[in-house]
């Protein structure tokens, strides 16, 4: 890269965020090479090999997928690649390379600027561009202390905001109490007599009498009836888990009704729960 022909502020027109990793790591990612200024040599796509950092060879910058630019050198960069009949016009795969070869872009380490709790002792990220990641990054919202830390009042995560009414918990009997253990339970939720551990549920979502939910991400308005038991899974928004559904326990059987990954993990929609009836 020659960077003495660049003018003395291009450093301003393109920043690219950057995650350091263990090079053992890095090959399931896009890594950016960079030189002791940050400026990005090449990017190259899961690696076999990983480049190392400067200084630190055991780790490589992961690309993140964050881009900061000057709106006016974006601007010039999208009508020059609309203009480039060998471009498939495609942001990632060519204006990034692009910007990349011709020595535009720098990289920024996502640990400079990461706020932290105080807790905390390392950057917190999640590439949730799998089943498994999904359902990973809400289940560590579930951590004594997690390491992304919703209620740090110092760094607040504004969000979309529902008014709903606040989670209810009712029955007291032994096998048919409704309590939640280790567990988000958002509002609209009610817990009726179901025992819920290490699992996430969004708005609405209403478990009856006997459900057993562990390791659960439940999406908005789920219903989950009476005696189902589900185990490591992510449920699609709206589902209607039928009465005595078992999920979680018999890895074969759950392969051949929903999306198992590899590591266990099931997705459950509501046309395959449909299918069951078929």
């Amino acid at each position: 890269m020659q960077t003495n022909q660049l003018p003395s502020q291009t450093w301003r027109h393109s920043r690219r965020w950057g995650l350091e990793v263990p090079r053992s790591e890095a090959s399931s990612f896009g890594i950016m090479q960079i030189d002791d200024t940050d400026f990005i040599e090449s990017f190259l796509e899961k690696p076999v090999d990983p480049p190392a950092m400067p200084g630190k060879p055991d780790k490589s910058l992961v690309s993140m997928g964050i881009y900061v630019f000057n709106s006016k050198f974006l601007f010039e960069e999208l009508r020059r690649d609309a203009e480039d009949p060998n471009s498939g016009h495609d942001f990632g795969k060519d204006i990034i390379p692009y910007l990349v070869k011709h020595g535009r872009a720098v990289a920024h380490h996502f640990s400079r600027s990461c706020v932290r709790s105080h807790n905390d002792e390392r950057s917190y990220w999640r590439d949730v561009g799998t089943l498994d990641a999904y359902w990973a990054s809400n289940i560590d919202l579930t951590d004594i202390l997690p390491e992304l830390d919703l209620y740090d009042r110092s760094w607040p995560i504004w969000t979309h905001a529902e008014i709903t009414p606040p989670a209810k918990f009712v029955h007291d009997q032994d096998g048919r109490r409704g309590e939640a253990v280790t567990s988000l339970v958002s509002g609209g939720c009610i817990i009726s007599g179901a025992e819920i551990r290490r699992s996430l549920l969004f708005t609405g979502v209403h478990a009856h009498s006997f459900a057993k939910i562990e390791n659960a991400v439940i999406l908005p308005y789920v219903e989950a009836a009476r005696g189902s038991r589900l185990k490591n899974v992510v449920i699609d928004r709206g589902v209607r888990i039928p009465e005595g559904l078992v999920v979680g326990e018999d890895p074969e059987r759950d392969a051949e009704r929903f999306r198992r990954t590899e590591q266990g993990i099931c997705l459950i929609t509501q046309p395959m729960i449909d299918r069951l009836s078929e």
